[in-house]
């Protein structure tokens, strides 16, 4: 079985446990309020299926979306569809960005800008970033460190099983496992999560997913950020401007200007 990229089980998964509006944290007030002086464009980059674009668009922003994944995009742009929205929706990979329009701000939520498995890759995507600002446009991203309580022990073995119900009485389930970590010198873990979807008893799709997290400490973010040319980078925790980070457990939020 070949690797899905946010296929369409993964989708339905997606769309059950992440619903449109639904803030973790204190996010999506916080992307509204940062946001509601905007008069131009917005992009959201890996806007998954919509659960913040679609809020700020009904706020009366300007709101653009892009992702890799035609599944979540469809997934986006029915969700937008019920609600009587029509953003510009982009699929594309986020290193080879090349979109019509500069942006007045470029939003990444929910700690997806960690899904970009290496860090050449995760340059080049801040660079095109970058290239998609107007002047003083601000990037808003926002980060987490993953749960260290790893046990080598458990590398390669299936477990975490999770079980989803669907509104048509289908059942998916999920289950994972490690398959590489180095957690404190490279910073990365891989996992390979296994979806199959069940009706009245029989398996009828299973879906394979390789799944990557890569992770930075809090100024090395930042550095990384000022060394592609963004200037006046700020973070904070928890979704509080005032909020240092203090701890492991915090949400980090940037802030970035393109000089």
């Amino acid at each position: 079985m070949s690797f899905s990229n946010y296929g369409q089980l993964c989708t339905e998964v997606y769309d059950l446990t992440k619903k449109i509006g639904q803030s973790f944290g204190g996010d999506i007030e916080y992307y509204r309020e940062k946001l509601k002086h905007c008069k131009g464009r917005i992009l959201e980059a890996m806007v998954g299926s919509g659960r913040v674009m679609i809020p700020l668009l009904e706020s009366g922003l300007t709101v653009d979306g892009v992702d890799y994944s035609p599944q979540m995009l469809a997934s986006c742009r029915n969700r937008c569809e019920e609600r009587g929205l029509r953003p510009e929706l982009y699929e594309a990979n986020l290193q080879e960005l090349s979109l019509p329009h500069k942006y007045e701000a470029i939003i990444i939520p929910g700690g997806s800008f960690l899904l970009i498995e290496q860090r050449e890759e995760s340059l080049r995507v801040l660079h095109r970033l970058y290239e998609h600002l107007e002047s003083g446009g601000r990037l808003i991203l926002d980060l987490f460190l993953p749960d260290n309580n790893y046990n080598s022990a458990e590398l390669g073995r299936w477990g975490g099983s999770a079980t989803y119900n669907l509104p048509n009485g289908d059942m998916i389930t999920m289950e994972g496992k490690c398959v590489e970590a180095d957690l404190f010198f490279n910073q990365y873990r891989v996992s390979y999560l296994k979806y199959e979807k069940w009706r009245n008893g029989t398996l009828i799709q299973t879906e394979l997913q390789r799944f990557a997290l890569r992770w930075y400490g809090v100024e090395e973010f930042k550095c990384t950020l000022e060394s592609v040319g963004f200037a006046n980078v700020t973070v904070c925790a928890d979704f509080e401007d005032e909020k240092k980070p203090t701890s492991g457990n915090q949400k980090f939020i940037y802030q970035a200007v393109k000089s």
